[in-house]
């Protein structure tokens, strides 16, 4: 008995990985020197601070000396910000490419009204025009029909069987390259909080540190103290809430397009075996 071919019929281009790749390697640094430089040149800029001294408090209602006045802590955390930033904006443009140059669902239900009609040819011809890796996909699964269609070793099961499997084939092939750089934001999640929370901390403990001094605290000290503590939490939530947004925005997406690949697949499969069954 035959077995089932295990290689997709359409090549899966590896570009992309390599390049989301050296961009991760790029963007991580980049955004750490420019939050800094945005901390010490822009939010620690003297006319923020009364007297033009950044060494004095920060002029009243001033939010950009405020939240330079929250510490080392607060570029890291801006940093993680920026990341959470560049990355959603990369992986809008992949997921939109993938998607393809029309809607996806309106796509399915186009393919699936040329299979009802025995339409190969036009099916393929509107995966040409969808382009994205939906499109890929399921024109994999439709040159295999093809190929099934002459091949004579096999029974009418087996052929739908290698139908199937190149579809899926050629989806563990495309899909991952949608799921690059999600791995970032997802952390990004969870070391948001943690390093608002360092500073939260770091800032309590300058706090007390006032307040254990002898004799009369300086209120200004304890005020920067606390202040710092509350700008660095601010900031750790904020960045992990944005980062949860996205993260779920984006696996909400991949979700979609792997669907749709799925109910496309299955509907080949079944057109294949209903339409050469004898």
């Amino acid at each position: 008995m035959a077995n089932a071919p295990t290689k997709p019929t359409t090549p899966v281009n590896k570009e992309s990985s390599s390049a989301s790749g050296a961009f991760a390697t790029l963007t991580i640094p980049i955004c750490i020197v420019v939050a800094i430089c945005i901390f010490v040149f822009i939010l620690g800029h003297p006319s923020h601070y009364k007297g033009g001294d950044p060494a004095n408090e920060p002029n009243p209602g001033d939010l950009f000396g405020t939240v330079h006045k929250g510490g080392v802590i607060v570029p890291l955390i801006m940093s993680y910000l920026l990341m959470v930033i560049v990355f959603s904006i990369e992986r809008f443009v992949v997921i939109g490419k993938a998607s393809g140059t029309g809607n996806v669902d309106a796509f399915v239900r186009r393919i699936q009204s040329f299979l009802n009609a025995g339409n190969i040819d036009g099916a393929n011809a509107e995966c040409d025009k969808q382009k994205g890796s939906v499109a890929n996909v399921i024109k994999s699964g439709l040159k295999k029909y093809r190929e099934m269609e002459t091949d004579q070793t096999m029974d009418v099961d087996q052929k739908a069987l290698a139908i199937q499997k190149d579809i899926e084939e050629a989806t563990a092939l495309e899909m991952p390259m949608l799921e690059q750089n999600l791995t970032i934001i997802a952390t990004l999640v969870s070391i948001g909080t943690l390093t608002g929370l360092l500073g939260t901390v770091i800032g309590m403990i300058k706090a007390f540190g006032e307040l254990a001094s002898s004799g009369a605290p300086n209120q200004a000290a304890l005020s920067n103290s606390i202040s710092e503590a509350l700008i660095n939490t601010a900031l750790g939530i904020g960045t992990s809430a944005i980062s949860i947004v996205m993260y779920n925005v984006f696996t909400s997406k991949i979700d979609k397009l792997t669907y749709a690949i799925d109910e496309t697949g299955f509907s080949i499969v079944q057109t294949f075996a209903a339409s050469h069954k004898k």
